[in-house]
């Protein structure tokens, strides 16, 4: 909230749950839920979700968030230029790919199923 700087209030505005919710959650009385927390990781791209849950890795993060509906493929950390309607590399089309897991050297992890 404080890099944000948002009040307790208009953190809650912004991830959209009740303000009760950041006041229980402050004070120790509450756990955050699963849906408190994607609410965090998709509200704020600065937030990576690793370290949100385990403290560990960099926040404000230093490596730009990448949308699971991104077309592009990471390749020697550069993305390739992709134009719409370009027909794929054959070993791209196969659909026996059922997840693309992407290491930053930070320590953290995106991961992409099908």
């Amino acid at each position: 909230m404080e890099f944000y700087q948002l009040s307790a209030s208009g953190f809650a505005d912004k991830i959209q749950v009740p303000r009760s919710s950041i006041s229980h959650l402050l004070s120790g009385r509450n756990k955050p839920s699963l849906d408190f927390v994607m609410k965090v990781v998709k509200e704020f791209n600065q937030v990576e979700l690793y370290w949100l849950l385990n403290g560990k890795g960099n926040f404000p993060t230093t490596v730009p968030p990448i949308e699971p509906d991104n077309t592009k493929v990471a390749q020697k950390g550069k993305a390739p230029e992709v134009k719409e309607n370009e027909p794929l590399k054959e070993d791209l089309r196969s659909n026996d790919i059922e997840r693309i897991v992407i290491f930053f050297k930070n320590g953290t992890f995106k991961e992409y199923l099908k």
